[in-house]
């Protein structure tokens, strides 16, 4: 298979278009890598003017997990409503299992977000998640998804 093919550059107008998600909870800043349904590489640039580091923590900014892993289920989600079948629909959680922290990710970083999706069934699927700044793991999930026709 030609990888290359799968090779991108989405910034924020692209990523706007697939999934619903806007400032201040936007958490995918660009996608380079994606194959509709099975895999995606996508960045957020971690600045220190986010809103969640006035309050987490005001001495020690550290990026809360929560967000971690919801920058990785938007980077899922829009692997997932690529595919012809999703477009136009919604994708929720179903649930988070195996959720690691390994690193804190601090103002400065660039978290690289890996997802690729080991199961779809229906509307309802798993996704492998993994969040890198530089060659250093920082958090891995698995993320439960349910897609859903929008309202």
């Amino acid at each position: 298979m030609d990888e290359d093919k799968f090779n991108v550059n989405f910034g924020l107008k692209e990523i706007k278009q697939i999934i619903p998600h806007r400032y201040p909870f936007l958490l995918v800043d660009k996608v380079t890598y994606m194959e509709p349904g099975k895999k995606v590489v996508a960045y957020k640039n971690v600045s220190g003017n986010e809103y969640f580091f006035s309050g987490h923590f005001p001495e020690e900014p550290v990026m809360p997990g929560v967000l971690i892993i919801e920058a990785l289920a938007q980077a899922g989600a829009v692997a997932i409503l690529s595919q012809r079948e999703f477009k136009n629909k919604i994708a929720f959680f179903g649930g988070i299992k195996k959720a690691r922290f390994r690193r804190k990710v601090i103002p400065g970083d660039t978290l690289k977000l890996v997802v690729e999706i080991i199961k779809i069934k229906g509307p309802a699927g798993v996704g492998k998640a993994e969040a890198y700044v530089g060659d250093k793991k920082a958090a891995e999930a698995e993320l439960i998804f349910m897609v859903e026709d929008k309202n």
